[in-house]
């Protein structure tokens, strides 16, 4: 634990018998909780009180957050205070999560009451490592917390102060800083607060535009409605994306497609153009319209396309598999590098290394090769053993030194050859064999031949992941025969895609295999 306390000259020992102003900040790394806690600290002492800082730290990134209590006293002559050092639950006056989620985690604390503690959080999203791991979607409900805070404290205070600050160059101390001020919970002016700020000596003028538009903000509204799933937003089809390739995708979606699939199928074009080139793209698109065509035939009007749009998004996420190639690709992207330097605060003249833990096996060397000399290889399992002796092994990469950059630049400069690869002819041949289970289903069953096109959400990733990943795609897709003829075959098939992403083992897959075989 450490500890900062700050008093004026307090004369004689007696104690005083006032109760504390009490605030709890709950900061991960990177977000400044320090700082916060300095600011408010100093505030309080440059208004002529007494004040305390205590701080908890929490386990490193996001599995844990630093807890900063502060306690604060009008000073009075003669009288010592009495502070604590950590917080007591159900005796803290204002709260200040960093995060949605330690919003809730106060809560559980016992940190927020209804009957004293302004809650101030932000409403965006660092996600835990349990979040991370499920292989689907594993995020925690926000509604679920937004409900508990609002039955838990007596006044919120909750938008995303994170997206804020980041708008104005600056950290979310400021922004929860600006909202502190606003909020009215310690009773000094404006320009006490920005005071305190010019004082900090660093990025004064980012933290001040922080600061005033947090203030700003809760005097206009001071919350934001928050969803049980973030929302999902697509860029709208331009009439022309200023290059003649790309107008040409453009055109084409407007003529051949319903506009029900556009913002789909522009994401689609958009990703496989920096994927491949536009020429891919173009293919996704012929391959899409052959779907589509399946569709008007199978009474997809009746269904607003569901068929179409569905295809809109996943075949364009199997022609954009992961392999080597792109890994190489997005590891030496000049945007990568200055996204890093600015998120480490990193000046001009610093020079920042990133260091990559890699494990390649000889597996995908094989499916980087020319699909000939790849089969020639696997064909040979004492020659294969032996180049994946040498291969097959962890290691740390530092991408910044020439010599690491250089070599994962040249295997990304592979992508022109990527059709010709022993790995792109294996995707190429699964995805067919998908799409052609897909549309043999339109005109018998059109609900279970849009899930299992949905079904493709099941691989992804590279080497161990995407093995795990394709096994427990056929896994789901061996229930076909039985689902075929069911009216209800379609939920069973979400249900099925819905257990394989529950856990990584496929344990509850397991399961629910063994009901569908009941059936």
């Amino acid at each position: 634990m450490n500890e900062h306390v700050s008093m004026n000259d307090l004369g004689a020992a007696r104690l005083s018998t006032d109760k504390p102003l009490s605030l709890a900040i709950l900061a991960m790394g990177g977000q400044g909780g320090g700082v916060l806690a300095d600011w408010i600290v100093g505030l309080a002492e440059a208004e002529g009180w007494m004040a305390q800082t205590t701080s908890v730290p929490g386990v490193a990134q996001r599995t844990g957050a630093t807890i900063y209590y502060i306690e604060m006293l009008p000073a009075k002559d003669g009288h010592a205070p009495i502070f604590s050092l950590m917080p007591t639950p159900g005796d803290v006056d204002v709260v200040m999560a960093a995060e949605l989620m330690e919003a809730g985690r106060s809560v559980l604390r016992g940190l927020v009451t209804p009957d004293k503690t302004l809650l101030i959080a932000s409403t965006h999203r660092s996600f835990a490592v349990a979040e991370k791991e499920k292989p689907g979607d594993g995020i925690g409900n926000a509604e679920v917390v937004v409900d508990a805070t609002d039955f838990a404290a007596k006044r919120t205070i909750a938008f995303d102060m994170e997206t804020m600050a980041v708008r104005n160059g600056s950290v979310i101390s400021a922004s929860m800083f600006g909202a502190l001020a606003a909020s009215g919970a310690l009773p000094f002016g404006k320009q006490a607060f920005e005071a305190m700020i010019r004082a900090g000596g660093k990025g004064i003028e980012p933290s001040l535009k922080a600061f005033n538009a947090a203030f700003d903000r809760v005097k206009e509204k001071p919350r934001d409605a928050v969803s049980a799933t973030p929302p999902k937003h697509f860029d709208a089809l331009p009439e022309t994306a200023g290059h003649p390739a790309l107008d040409r995708l453009v055109n084409r979606i407007r003529s051949e497609f319903p506009e029900v699939a556009w913002p789909l199928l522009f994401a689609g074009v958009k990703k496989l153009t920096d994927y491949q080139d536009p020429a891919y793209a173009d293919e996704y698109l012929s391959r899409v319209a052959a779907l589509h065509a399946l569709d008007r035939k199978g009474g997809g009007a009746n269904k607003d396309f569901a068929f179409t749009v569905q295809a809109a998004k996943y075949v364009a996420v199997a022609m954009a598999y992961d392999d080597v190639i792109r890994v190489a690709d997005l590891k030496v992207r000049g945007s990568r590098f200055e996204r890093v330097r600015k998120e480490v605060g990193a000046k001009d003249d610093q020079i920042v290394y990133m260091t990559e833990y890699m494990h390649p096996r000889m597996d995908e060397v094989c499916g980087t090769m020319p699909k000939g000399m790849g089969l020639w290889i696997e064909s040979r399992p004492r020659l294969f053993a032996r180049f994946d002796r040498f291969i097959n092994k962890g290691r740390r990469v530092q991408t910044a030194t020439l010599f690491w950059f250089l070599g994962l630049y040249l295997v990304s400069a592979l992508r022109r050859f990527r059709r010709g690869t022993l790995r792109h002819a294996r995707e190429v041949e699964h995805r067919e064999a998908w799409l052609a289970a897909a549309s043999n289903l339109l005109a018998a069953n059109y609900d279970l031949a849009v899930e299992v096109l949905g079904n493709r959400r099941l691989v992804k990733g590279y080497s161990d992941t995407h093995a795990r990943g394709l096994s427990k795609f056929d896994r789901v897709m061996s229930a076909l025969p039985l689902l075929r003829e069911r009216e209800d075959g379609a939920a069973w098939m979400r249900r099925l895609r819905q257990a394989a992403l529950l856990d990584e083992k496929g344990t509850a897959l397991d399961g629910a295999l063994k009901t569908v075989g009941t059936l």
